[in-house]
């Protein structure tokens, strides 16, 4: 079976969509990175050495061994799909992100987008 296409896409290419959709809602680049950081356990440093490298969304995922455990409080449908039912492991953590981007957006505050 061939991998999805967004596996060997660099997060680079997207992590200016995701900052585009939430500032268009008012929200910042700061909060985006804030949930990125919170999902994966990096650090702005490497977040940000991703970022450089372009690193592609598979190893990205699969380079964050912090994953955060509250992640999996994350619930609701991203494009027609349940987030807690999708089988794949790094399709799932792909559309937590999208999710918890598409929760900034809509205007929830930080505390529940971060399962606090």
């Amino acid at each position: 079976m061939t991998k999805h296409k967004i596996y060997t896409m660099p997060f680079a290419d997207v992590y200016p969509h995701y900052i585009a959709k939430a500032e268009r809602k008012g929200r910042t680049k700061a909060e985006v990175d804030e949930i990125i950081c919170w999902l994966t356990g990096y650090q702005h440093k490497e977040m940000n050495e991703h970022l450089e490298n372009r690193t592609d969304f598979e190893t990205f995922f699969a380079e964050a061994t912090q994953m955060n455990p509250s992640r999996e409080l994350i619930k609701g449908v991203v494009c027609g799909i349940r987030v807690e039912e999708v089988e794949e492991p790094t399709m799932r953590e792909i559309r937590y992100l999208d999710k918890l981007i598409d929760e900034l957006a809509k205007g929830k505050k930080m505390e529940k987008i971060l399962r606090s």
